[in-house]
């Protein structure tokens, strides 16, 4: 039997469709078989375009070759609805696209659907949905974690070729951890944030979710740039992700980070990254443990676990202020149409910023956010990246987020520094449970604007180990 088109990689693609050995209208019909097949049950895309392939052929000689996209539902796309997952937005047909839309569609991509997310993108799990939870295309009585879970699922049950989400803090990666594909969250303002539905501003990162480290460098190179739409985006032009790729690894230096820590201390998780440090031993790179520090100290990352305080201030705050304009009057539906999460998250971040409050919270955890920043510039100062598990543990079973509402900033842990210090970060696959069929994610990030050394590290261990499914 001959292979699915749609289980290709966005490289295998391109290559494929350019030599005329496959079809645009094979691999369409192909992959909407496939949505057609397991999204009633798995429930990853809210809106399917049954018509996306029709002129695809016509975009052969373009970057992405006319190729289907899945783009997580709080992208805003004319003429396709955005909901970001939430009644309040239930009907709402955007006017304009997110210049990310944009930028996709001036390559020659095709936007297939619309991927489910937590509702407003709150939480890690893609169970605060208001139209239902996503379950994992590995193992379906797990969660698919979040809030790009139905980009990852995407990616994963190959009902797209490469997807796009965004991250906060852990948003991209996570997702991509539990369902055993490659998530790459860029620098803060390496990508546009103009017409993503904002969640928390200062962090707010649109990225690539793909199938292997090459397709999410291909597509951070279509998304890349400055936007006059967002003031936020870095002028400095971005460099080939691609072209410096393969390049290797020899006589990089990289630091191990948060394998003493105390939650996740002689797991599985912590195994599976000594091992991938070996692995880059092989390769050519000099690999240290970083110890942990509860204080600022020269060679030691300081504790996660304080990150969890700063986000949830920090992001809550912002939350109030971007949903504060979801009052009814521009939207059809009103505030009581929010969900519980989304109300919990607008109180909590109008009392951190009420008068008397907001020193004594909101400002004490911008303090300690600019902490983080120093203890990362003090270890890039020595390292070229720094390597940690991306999620303390495989993904959780169905309904694990239920009266937990710090679960999405326990899950996301080990993400959290990286995210507020506006730093870029990739997930790649480092262990396999063959029993249960879930990953375990290694994830790597670099100093700012420094992707290229950390997409060549992932890279070279995606080509060194046998971890991710789509690598022959």
């Amino acid at each position: 039997m001959s292979m699915k088109l749609n289980t290709f990689t966005l490289t295998e693609t391109l290559l494929k469709l350019k030599d005329k050995e496959i079809s645009h209208a094979d691999l369409y019909k192909d992959m909407y078989g496939a949505i057609n097949a397991c999204n009633t049950d798995l429930h990853i895309y809210l809106t399917v375009d049954k018509n996306a392939g029709l002129h695809a052929d016509k975009l052969l000689n373009t970057p992405l070759g006319g190729v289907p996209i899945a783009i997580k539902d709080n992208f805003l796309t004319q003429g396709m609805r955005t909901t970001a997952a939430s009644r309040v937005l239930e009907h709402f047909i955007p006017p304009f696209n997110a210049t990310v839309i944009n930028k996709i569609h001036e390559k020659g991509g095709v936007v297939i659907g619309k991927t489910n997310m937590d509702a407003w993108a709150h939480g890690s799990s893609t169970e605060t949905s208001d139209f239902g939870l996503t379950k994992n295309p590995r193992n379906p009585k797990h969660l698919p974690g979040g809030s790009s879970g139905g980009s990852a699922a995407a990616v994963a049950s190959d009902t797209c070729i490469v997807a796009i989400g965004s991250e906060t803090a852990g948003s991209i990666r996570q997702p991509a951890a539990w369902c055993g594909v490659v998530g790459l969250k860029p620098t803060y303002g390496r990508v546009s944030r103009a017409g993503v539905v904002a969640m928390a501003s200062s962090t707010d990162s649109p990225g690539p979710i793909g199938k292997t480290v090459e397709d999410c460098a291909l597509m951070l190179n279509c998304i890349a740039g400055k936007d006059q739409y967002d003031a936020t985006t870095s002028p400095r032009r971005a460099s080939d992700f691609v072209q410096n790729m393969k390049k290797g690894i020899k006589g990089m230096k990289v630091g191990m980070c948060y394998t003493d820590l105390q939650k996740i201390r002689g797991t599985k998780t912590v195994d599976a990254v000594k091992k991938a440090g070996l692995e880059l031993e092989k390769l050519g790179a000099i690999v240290e443990p970083i110890p942990l520090s509860d204080s600022l100290q020269d060679g030691h990352i300081f504790n996660p676990e304080y990150a969890i305080a700063v986000y949830t201030i920090v992001q809550r705050s912002e939350v109030s202020s971007n949903l504060a304009g979801y009052n009814g009057i521009r939207y059809d539906s009103g505030r009581s149409n929010f969900g519980a999460e989304a109300k919990r998250r607008i109180m909590l971040g109008t009392f951190t910023l009420s008068k008397g409050y907001a020193d004594k919270y909101y400002v004490k955890a911008q303090k300690v956010r600019s902490l983080y920043r120093e203890n990362f510039k003090q270890l890039f100062s020595t390292y070229d990246v720094l390597i940690s598990p991306t999620s303390p543990g495989f993904a959780l079973p169905l309904g694990a987020t239920e009266g937990n509402p710090m679960f999405g900033e326990l899950e996301d842990m080990l993400l959290e520094p990286s995210s507020i210090t506006g730093l870029p970060g990739i997930n790649v696959p480092c262990y396999h449970d063959s029993e249960t069929n879930l990953y375990l994610g290694l994830n790597i990030i670099a100093d700012l604007w420094q992707e290229e050394k950390m997409i060549q590290v992932a890279h070279a261990y995606e080509q060194q180990t046998n971890w991710n499914s789509w690598v022959h």
